[in-house]
């Protein structure tokens, strides 16, 4: 199938579905479901874009689609899990108060960029699926970096639901495991997990644009939805106790933690 066509289709399918979701919210008042939603639709348009590219080389096919599968349905089915028995996500409150009578109009919108989102972050497997060398060193390098990554951010997910299920630690901020060493090692390994692409895809006819995809990435965590709206909930929950995590503990590359400062 030509690729123009898959994105012109894929990008059609997936505005659909947020239009659908957008009503859904609107009457259950959890927009959280969107964050459901985005990474499912990466992961299907990833399956949807291997298997019609069909003079791509079968085996990183199989690989792509695998790999993007396997991490939309693990991110997807954890976050479906919170926004089924939690809360809505403080992210969301904030922008409603922000947004007032305004909101139900801008998080439409919100939802559209979501579904470009999607389209845009399954874009090289879409190359990656067009490459027709062989398998090689960066195919198996790409596949190492995801499934460290992955692994990686397990273990953060792991730590994190551990800490917030003791009792003891109510109002308290995880510092434990690989939260000592970074603020947010779960965005830390999500952005890691998009490098494994790059190198499946490099190899491909523009598959040097891959690159810009960890970049996007890291712009949104560092600037945008990722970590500036969690910690202004943080510091909002936990005050000044998440403000000292600030000063001593990066905020998204793991390493090691400053001293704390101690007030004589």
């Amino acid at each position: 199938m030509n690729p123009w066509c898959m994105i012109l289709i894929g990008g059609a399918s997936m505005s659909a579905v947020m239009v659908l979701l957008w009503l859904l919210q609107k009457r259950t008042g959890d927009a959280g479901i969107v964050d459901v939603a985005w990474g499912m639709g990466v992961g299907l348009l990833s399956l949807f874009f291997a298997w019609g590219s069909g003079e791509g080389d079968l085996t990183r096919r199989i690989i792509v689609a695998t790999l993007a599968l396997l991490w939309s349905l693990r991110l997807s089915g954890y976050i479906l899990y919170r926004v089924l028995t939690m809360p809505e996500d403080g992210r969301y409150q904030t922008l409603k108060e922000k947004w007032g009578t305004a909101a139900q109009g801008k998080l439409f919108w919100f939802y559209q960029l979501q579904a470009v989102g999607s389209l845009l972050f399954a874009l090289p497997m879409l190359l990656a699926s067009q490459s027709t060398a062989p398998l090689g060193f960066l195919d198996y390098l790409g596949i190492v970096i995801w499934f460290a990554a992955i692994s990686g951010e397990l273990i953060a997910d792991q730590q994190l639901s551990r800490f917030r299920s003791d009792p003891n630690q109510t109002g308290q901020v995880c510092q434990s495991g690989l939260w000592h060493y970074s603020r947010h090692p779960n965005y830390f390994f999500e952005w890691l997990h998009w490098w494994a692409y790059v190198c499946l895809a490099i190899q491909a006819p523009w598959g040097w644009l891959t690159i810009l995809g960890p970049l996007l990435m890291l712009h949104f965590i560092l600037n945008v939805t990722g970590i500036p709206p969690t910690e202004a909930q943080a510091i909002k929950s936990r005050g000044e106790a998440y403000r000292e995590y600030q000063r001593t503990t990066s905020a998204f590359f793991p390493w090691p933690p400053k001293s704390k400062q101690v007030t004589i």
